[in-house]
């Protein structure tokens, strides 16, 4: 790792023409470079995720423990079949790609019907979902009217429902919360907490839980979505292979039902940055940063 840190150091420096005693972090920030390590991960990660775009029959998925329950029979070649002596000879890429997919993946599947090409969300109701995004620059106040305007509207519309989630990661345990407001109903706060999760994980569960309590009331035929990652909200929508699949997929077949519903039923995504000190979106906020998780065991990463 050193190696490859010092030749990264010696092409940030002859890109600039910087000299030697230049700090790393400043020059890799200018030549757009990340840190060496974290492309690492990167390039690891991408490539175990590809070896669930194989098909089922492929040499490799077969020494894979497949928990999807598309394999009734278990595989005896499969690394659950292998002795603890067995697995510390094969191959580490294989086993951490088998960790990764079926331990925080379980659902990990390419050929997913809302996947498909003509049956994704994206293709039969295109016209159901929108995203809102925020004003840059001086529109800043422009776009807070805007948020005052839609939410008024919509709390006095008993077919409306209106969620606004947010996240936060403290000491490696994060916290999603989502407020649901419906006409007529006391609010409905909802929130998880989890370990080992990046924080696009734990918006896309906040968003994943307040459409989830949304689809569950009756006479909903609009669904508003406040947050202040609205990135997370759009890889809800990306049809290829990504991280996030095992969220999106379930907000995708919540989503198919709630439009089969009605040909009316829509929803809408709003971008709320944090900077803009959006009250409803402030009282989230401020709910997801008063808690303070302590994980029951300490834990050390290297």
């Amino acid at each position: 790792m050193k190696i490859l840190g010092k030749m990264q150091r010696r092409a940030a420096i002859w890109i600039l023409g910087a000299f030697k005693t230049s700090p790393l972090e400043g020059i890799e920030a200018i030549v757009c470079l990340i840190n060496i390590k974290y492309h690492l991960q990167k390039l690891a990660g991408r490539s175990q995720i590809c070896s669930a775009t194989l098909p089922a029959n492929h040499l490799i998925r077969t020494f894979m423990n497949d928990h999807s329950g598309n394999h009734p029979s278990p595989n005896p070649h499969s690394i659950d079949s292998l002795t603890n002596r067995q697995k510390t000879i094969a191959k580490d890429h294989l086993i951490d790609s088998n960790n990764k997919l079926y331990g925080i993946f379980p659902a990990f599947s390419p050929l997913h019907l809302e996947f498909k090409l003509d049956s994704r969300i994206s293709d039969q109701f295109s016209d159901r979902f929108s995203f809102n995004l925020a004003s840059k620059g001086k529109n800043r106040q422009k776009h807070m009217q805007q948020l005052d305007k839609m939410t008024l509207q919509s709390s006095f519309s008993p077919n409306s429902a209106i969620v606004i989630t947010d996240a936060s990661v403290k000491n490696d345990i994060a916290t999603s919360i989502s407020h649901i407001h419906i006409f007529n109903h006391p609010l409905i706060k909802m929130v998880h907490h989890t370990v080992y999760i990046t924080s696009t994980e734990a918006e896309l569960f906040a968003i994943r839980c307040g459409i989830n309590q949304a689809c569950s009331k009756n006479n909903i035929s609009k669904i508003i979505v406040i947050t202040d990652s609205i990135h997370a909200a759009k890889k809800i929508f990306e049809s290829s292979p990504h991280l996030y699949q095992l969220y999106t997929t379930s907000i995708l077949q919540e989503l198919r039902r709630f439009f089969t519903k009605n040909q009316n039923n829509s929803i809408e995504f709003w971008e709320c940055p944090s900077h803009l000190n959006w009250r409803l979106h402030q009282v989230v906020d401020k709910d997801s940063k008063s808690f303070d998780p302590q994980p029951v065991l300490s834990s050390y990463i290297s």
